[in-house]
């Protein structure tokens, strides 16, 4: 029998949590610049959130143990905390705000934006009222006044809505490819690791020396590193990115060569398996040798050699199309499901969705209305049905890559900076053939395609993940889920105009980026990129015959995922970190064995716990004191080196 876990007190927490939450993350991310929680696989403000529920649990089971929370509903309060902090972070609604208004605001005679496309932006997603954009950028003034609130009504009420039916659709995605991936590959979820072991009721992590030993650890140096950041007098641990540049040819062609000590990200290394571990630093080496090998020996017009980004977006399709290739049996079961009627499917012992979050035909049903709902969003925008239809193709490609990846590998990182659809869509058409309108809404679609660190279909998944391991009504869990999307979405624009009218927007925010890449395009018109076109396509193979080699041959090192994923900024950051766990972790298998591997899991776990606490709690002061504080990730104090060879 299945416990609850969503109940009303449980969603009560949590739909109080979320605008605070977000506002937490809009402070630190945006305002103060004090953290960067949704840059990071696995949340910290959740952790840390999670973290002061257990405290707050004790206190209330120590009064009466009827008002403690189980583990099954901390952990829906986590999922739905999670899915809204996806929403407002940095890379989705952190990006949507500050563009409704930048091309209306920043246009002048000489960028010609007035001219090139105000008559194609929708008026109904945007602002272009001048009253309210000039207290929105200066800061110095409240949100709450009627102008404002009737001035961002519309596009509040439309990208919420927008953003609703976008996670609804992924969330039915989830639910179509869960059972094959979760019962039958059996992927490990690493990321589910930390936040399972916390709300366990017998709290054996927290009774674990080794746990509070890793926890010291990172908790000592961002402890010191933050009061020195504060009173400079006090020693500085360099465990940040040192960026080591070689000024001799060729090896100057490699750009920096970054090296780090994160323990969070040694930690979460550790979950991750040795082939990809390997594979991580592995292809970033092969990366940087085919910039060196571009710089000795020039390749004519291909000056953007090895067009890295090109082949990445090409890999994280190949990806997806390769997760959909193994569970092709599972799809046509669930599709045989969807056609044929009950009676027959049972005569036939065909794929049972009783115990499912919801019944295959209405996820199948879920997703093919909510498509069609954004496809009429598009068109209403100005975008044409074709390229609607092959954009969101494109986007559910890359995000289903993505969330596979994370539950298959669990990687620390997964950024894929300017490889999205609209990119992919002006590589091989030409912004020519797109007309404005197209590419006007490919710009208010920034906000989901500029990079795919916080995108919330992964933390779905996992949550479905967790709701299997302790047995949460996962039917209920659905309908939280969708609950936290709708809250989150209205609660990150809350969060969002709140800061910004009070502190003020900056002018060079996300906003610019989409209406600077539209004028290059429109004043710049290109037809097909065919180098880029072709690396893309290179990329998409190569990622292929990866998992062609991985698939014949157990012997075979190199995992397919890597190949996309170590084109990333967030990757260059943390390689070394995941080059010292594929280390450790090695030693420990090859000379310990299993049984010392599991031993010295609390290790690792507490090194990402101890940083998260302390981090999170600097990013705390920094919110309320308004001073600048210790950001343990991502790049506070930078050093680069410059050597000679």
């Amino acid at each position: 029998m299945k416990n609850k876990g969503v109940t009303s007190r449980a969603l009560i927490i949590a739909l109080l949590l979320i605008p605070l939450n977000s506002y937490w993350i809009v402070m630190m991310e945006l305002i103060h610049n004090s953290g960067r929680s949704t840059n990071i696989s696995l949340f910290f403000n959740s952790i840390f959130t999670l973290l002061f529920l257990l405290i707050l649990n004790i206190c209330f089971r120590c009064l009466s143990s009827k008002l403690a929370l189980s583990h099954q509903e901390l952990l829906v309060i986590y999922m739905m905390v999670n899915i809204s902090s996806g929403i407002v972070g940095h890379d989705m609604m952190q990006i949507l705000v500050p563009s409704l208004g930048h091309a209306f605001q920043f246009a002048t005679a000489e960028n010609e934006w007035k001219v090139l496309f105000w008559n194609e932006i929708p008026s109904w997603l945007t602002i272009n009222n001048e009253q309210v954009l000039k207290e929105y950028y200066q800061g110095g003034s409240t949100f709450y006044t009627t102008s404002h609130l009737l001035g961002w009504i519309s596009p509040i009420l439309w990208w919420s809505l927008f953003i609703s039916v976008l996670l609804f659709v992924t969330l039915c995605l989830n639910v179509v490819l869960r059972k094959q991936w979760a019962d039958t590959e059996r992927l490990s979820y690493p990321i589910i690791q930390l936040p399972l072991e916390m709300t366990t009721p017998k709290a054996d992590l927290f009774r674990k020396k080794l746990f509070w030993i890793g926890f010291s650890i990172a908790a000592l140096i961002d402890l010191l590193n933050g009061l020195s950041a504060v009173f400079p007098s006090f020693p500085y641990l360099p465990i940040k990115v040192h960026r080591y540049r070689i000024v001799n040819e060729p090896w100057s062609g490699m750009g920096s060569f970054p090296l780090s000590f994160y323990p969070f990200v040694i930690g979460m290394g550790f979950f991750i398996p040795l082939d990809l571990s390997f594979s991580c630093w592995f292809f970033f080496l092969f990366w940087k040798i085919l910039m060196v090998v571009n710089s000795a020996f020039g390749m004519g017009g291909l000056s953007r050699f090895p067009f890295i980004k090109e082949q990445a977006s090409g890999g994280y399709i190949a990806l997806c199309l390769i997760a959909v290739w193994l569970s092709r049996k599972h799809l046509g079961n669930v599709w045989s499901k969807v056609i044929t009627s009950s009676a027959a499917i049972q005569a036939h012992h065909q794929l049972d969705d009783a115990d499912e979050p919801m019944r295959y035909r209405t996820a199948v049903l879920g997703v093919i209305i909510g498509i069609v709902l954004i496809v009429l969003f598009c068109f209403q925008g100005g975008m044409s049905v074709g390229v609607a239809l092959t954009f969101f193709g494109l986007y559910f490609v890359i995000v289903t890559a993505v969330t596979r990846m994370r539950a298959e590998l669990g990687t620390p990182v997964h950024d894929l900076h300017f490889s999205g659809p609209d990119e992919i869509l002006v590589r091989f058409i030409g912004s020519r053939r797109l007309r404005t309108g197209n590419l006007t809404m490919f710009s208010l679609f920034w906000f989901i395609n500029r990079a795919y660190r916080s995108h919330p279909m992964p933390h779905q998944l996992e949550g479905l993940k967790m709701a299997e391991r302790t047995q949460i009504e996962s039917r209920k869990l659905v309908w939280a889920m969708i609950l936290a999307a709708v809250v989150g979405s209205i609660s990150g624009f809350w969060a969002l105009l709140t800061a910004s009218y009070q502190h003020g927007m900056r002018e060079h925010a996300f906003g610019r980026e989409p209406w600077e890449r539209l004028s290059k395009w429109l004043v710049i018109s290109s037809e097909t990129d065919y180098p880029a076109a072709l690396f893309t396509s290179i990329g998409f193979v190569l990622t292929i015959l990866l998992s062609m080699m991985r698939l014949r041959f157990l012997w075979w090192p190199l995992h397919p995922a890597a190949f996309a994923i170590t084109t990333t900024w967030g990757m260059h950051l943390v390689w070394s970190c995941l080059f010292i766990s594929w280390l450790a972790k090695l030693i420990i298998l090859r000379y310990g064995g299993l049984k010392t591997h599991t031993t010295v899991i609390p290790f690792f776990l507490g090194l990402i716990m101890g940083e998260f606490v302390v981090g999170g709690f600097w990013t705390i002061i920094s919110v309320i004191s308004g001073m600048e504080t210790y950001r343990f990730w991502v790049i506070r104090r930078l050093i680069d080196l410059y050597l000679v060879c």
